[in-house]
């Protein structure tokens, strides 16, 4: 490849990386959309940081072996934002969903409007990518105010993994129950946003009321024991942090979303 052309692929990265506001419209289509990111992940590599490769290191994430980071190592921006923007990220929530489904189709429900399903917000029912892409993908330190300013837009796309899982716990009569880590004072933002992306139905929306001081973990985990104690039974629970579905009462089932970008404990 001459000097010209690896100078043109590096500023279509740019583009493609600053540009996820439709990384959700496009459809992932191998023909279509990975042939050019794929075709500059050689020119990027997977990244090293302090000697593990940004793919290795992005198995720990997921596998909850790496804990307690604050930010995504910054040799491998480029390898997380090429991961969420491209087909990768989609395949890997599909197998998440499609796990998801199927659990849902083996169980026998009571139908007595008891069965609840729990549902996290940012990077399960809604994606961030179009902050987060103008944040390194998370290589930046995460920013609170900018971050709930953006989230005050209620304009976050849906991720479409999730909400085939969303519609299809509403066919069959399981209630979902929205609950985020996000402030209370975000409820009409985050309902609204909700509500644009198509989710409908839902029986609660569970937010962090003012002053809570615990993890995110313990208020989650909290949470889940009122909705228990009030008779549901929750059948499932899914998220992107391991914060979303440890701590007890998890639910019947737990799934785990990818999401190398943030780690909440």
């Amino acid at each position: 490849m001459t000097m010209a052309g690896t100078t043109t692929l590096l500023l279509v990265a740019a583009a493609l990386l600053a540009a996820s506001c439709g990384a959700w419209e496009v459809t992932v289509d191998d023909a279509v959309v990975a042939p050019l990111i794929h075709a500059l992940r050689p020119l990027l590599g997977s990244g090293r940081h302090a000697g593990v490769a940004c793919d290795s290191w992005r198995l720990g994430v997921e596998a909850y072996n790496v804990r307690d980071w604050k930010t995504v190592p910054a040799s491998c921006e480029g390898y997380v934002g090429h991961y969420m923007l491209g087909s990768h990220y989609r395949r890997d929530s599909k197998v998440v969903v499609d796990q998801a489904i199927a659990y849902v189709d083996s169980l026998k429900l009571a139908g007595n409007g008891k069965e609840v399903w729990v549902f996290d917000v940012d990077e399960t029912t809604v994606s961030n990518l179009p902050y987060y892409s103008r944040h390194g993908f998370g290589a930046t330190p995460f920013n609170v105010t900018s971050f709930n300013a953006y989230a005050q837009e209620g304009s976050a796309p849906a991720l479409p993994e999730t909400k085939r899982l969303y519609n299809k716990l509403l066919s069959v009569g399981i209630k979902p129950v929205i609950l985020t880590g996000r402030a209370e004072y975000l409820r009409a933002s985050t309902a609204t946003n909700l509500g644009r992306q198509g989710y409908a139905g839902w029986m609660n929306l569970l937010l962090k009321a003012p002053g809570f001081k615990g993890s995110s973990l313990a208020f989650k985990s909290s949470e889940r024991q009122k909705l228990q104690d009030a008779g549901y039974i929750i059948v499932g629970n899914i998220g992107d942090q391991w914060s979303d579905i440890l701590g007890a009462p998890e639910g019947a089932r737990t799934f785990k979303l990818p999401d190398p970008m943030y780690y909440i404990g």
